[in-house]
This record gives structure tokens, sequence and C-alpha cells, in this order.
């Protein structure tokens, strides 16, 4: 096995092809954060940070990524450049928090481990299809007619599964109007923890619209107030913020917090941690499926390498290239029948295209631990 030679961090700003607003704000762009690891044989893994611009999802951000990864975790690492991601993920494990950026730097130096074995990350998780089914996550538009044009260009585009996300004012009619137009389109919420234990009656007022789930309604620290909600509606809730780890999965499966689970493997540490998760759901028969945070083809190549293990039985957000961007970093990933095919290369089976690495490139720097 070699050695780390080096550790590189980008930030790259890509525009979005629209809008994307959410209970907790709108996006027009991504800052999008990137961890590339380097060996002493000159073989590149890449990460793809998924934190916003601001603690809006979660508590983490860019630029507090970028001070982490300076400051503490990428010297942890480089302490002794071994390039073992499950030792990273021990040593990373004893700093407290900061999930999106461990994910980041865990997911680089297991891209360049498996390149030097020649493994897809497909293999080493335990992926048990070639292609995978995709939905699509759908912001808040300005007007119930903006959103059904929305969700009629991916319906035409073949998207197998459509997200709408919600908040208090922007729920009912809009979802009502949506499941009309559509009848027969496995359709499901995001509440992005807008609502309160005192929303029950509203939240089940959506029964009758034949939903799959209804994703984090409430705040990520409330588990009691979603073992109570779920009680009391028909509509099965999903944890997305909630889920940081393997045993916050396994106290809300417990406590009936949650009869599906959204796995994003930024928000929980990286796919080591991810593949535990899905593997606890497994064993409690409790279905998973992939969440997406508007990543490039980096993090999306590593998205449905995860989303093709056995235990993903529900569309992911892994959406093609073309849903944010007018232009990715990698070739490309291209809807065909409303799946994507999982990549079969080593590691995560892409590369960045350099030229546009440097065209949409807004700042970068060198870790060497010297």
């Amino acid at each position: 096995m070699s050695r780390i030679e080096l550790v590189r961090l980008r930030r790259i700003d890509m525009p979005l092809v629209r809008p994307f607003r959410t209970s907790f704000g709108t996006q027009t762009a991504r800052d999008v954060l990137i961890v590339e690891v380097v060996t002493e044989d000159g073989v590149s893994g890449w990460g793809e940070c998924a934190a916003m611009e601001w603690p809006g999802y979660s508590a983490e951000y860019v630029d507090g990524a970028v001070d982490v990864l300076i400051e503490h975790l990428v010297p942890r690492v480089l302490a002794d450049r071994t390039l073992d991601p499950q030792r990273a993920h021990s040593q990373l494990a004893r700093l407290m928090g900061h999930p999106m950026a461990k994910s980041a730097l865990e997911t680089a130096m297991l891209d360049a481990w498996l390149r030097e074995q020649g493994r897809s990350l497909a293999d080493f998780l335990g992926a048990v299809r070639s292609e995978v089914d995709c939905g699509v996550s759908v912001g808040i538009p300005t007007s119930i007619d903006a959103l059904l044009s929305e969700v009629g260009s991916y319906v035409d585009a073949g998207y197998r599964r459509i997200k709408l996300k919600i908040e208090p004012g922007w729920d009912i009619e809009p979802v009502r109007a949506v499941r009309e137009a559509w009848p027969d389109m496995p359709l499901q919420t995001d509440a992005n923890q807008a609502y309160t234990r005192a929303d029950t009656a509203l939240l089940g007022a959506m029964d009758p619209l034949d939903l799959l789930l209804v994703e984090q309604p409430l705040p990520e620290d409330d588990l009691r107030g979603h073992t109570l909600l779920a009680e009391q509606i028909d509509t099965p809730v999903c944890l997305d913020e909630s889920i940081i780890s393997t045993a916050v999965a396994d106290t809300a499966i417990a406590f009936g917090a949650t009869s599906v689970i959204n796995i994003k493997p930024g928000r929980v540490g990286g796919y080591l941690e991810a593949k535990a998760i899905h593997d606890l759901c497994v064993e409690r028969d409790i279905p998973v499926w992939c969440g997406g945070m508007l990543e490039t083809g980096i993090g999306r190549a590593a998205n449905v390498a995860l989303a093709a293990l056995p235990g993903f039985t529900l569309p992911g957000d892994t959406s093609a290239s073309s849903r944010y961007f007018a232009t990715d970093i990698t070739e490309p990933f291209v809807l065909q029948d409303g799946r994507l095919r999982v990549p079969a290369g080593p590691g995560i089976g892409v590369d960045p295209i350099p030229s546009l690495l440097d065209e949409f490139g807004t700042w970068s720097t060198v870790l060497d631990g010297r």
C-alpha cells in the first residue's frame, strides 16, 4: 500500500440551472469543496464535501469545513500518511462533529485506495445492481402552475419518483395538485424540519394523497415527536437530518420514530458509516434510499454506487447531472429509462475534467505536512 503524498483542497463555483428553494433557504449556485488525496505513486482519489455555504441544512458550512480540514482533519491523516480508509475512519472519529468534512477526506482516501487495487467502490460496498432507479427532488417554486410545469418536465424525462419540498403554507394544496395530475406517480414530501408537534393534524391531512413517505417533518433532535407523529398519521415517517450515525439510526428504529431512512453519506461521516447504517436497516427490515445534496459528478458517482446496495429499495435523489448543472465537472450522468448506470471503473469510477476544475475554480491549497 502506497502512502499519502499530499492533500489538495479546491473550491469551485457551480451555477444551478434553476434556483432550488427549501424551508431553510434558496440556492442559485453551489460553492463546492473538493478534496483530492494524492499518493506517492501519483494516484489521485476524490471526495466532495456536501456542506452548503451557510449552516441551514446542518451546522456545517463550507468555510467551516475548510478550516477544520486544514487545522485538524488533514494533519491527522498526514501524521503517518497511511492510505487506509478504515484507519482514517477511526482516527477522524476521535474529533467531534464535522461529518461532511470527514466524509470528503475519507472518501478521497477510499477512492485512491480502491484505485490502487483496481476495484470499484460499488464492489467494495456490496452493490447488487448495475443501474439504479432515480427520483428527483423539487424545490418550492413561485406558484402551483410553476410547480406543475417543473414536475411535468421531470415526468417527461423519465424520473421514477417525485419528491416535493414542503413548508407551512406550502403543503396540502400543491401536493394535492401534483397527485391529481399524476395519480400513479410515486410521490413523497420533504419538510426539512419545518413543522412542529402541533402540526400533526395538518400532516395527517395528506394521508389520502397516497404518499410514499413524509421526510423529516420535525426538528432533528425531536425523536419523541417523530414517534408520536408516526403513531397518529398513516403516511410513513422517514428521517433524514436526525440520522447522524448507526447508533442514532438504531435508536430511532427502536423508538418507532421512523419506518424509512434516508442515508446521506455526507451527513453520517462517509460511506463506511453509510454502509453500516444500511446493514442495520436490512437487519431490521427498514427500507432505505439515498438522499442527495446537489452533488457534482464526484459525489454523485459515489452515491450511485451506494444506492446499488440491496437495502436501497426506494428510488433516491440520484438525479442526472442536468437536473442541477448545465455543465458537470465530470462526464455527465445521463438518465436512461429513469435510471443511472453504476460506475464500474476503479474507485468512484469517474474523474473530474481538469479544464473544468480550472474554469469553475475559485480557490485551492495544498497540504503536505512538511
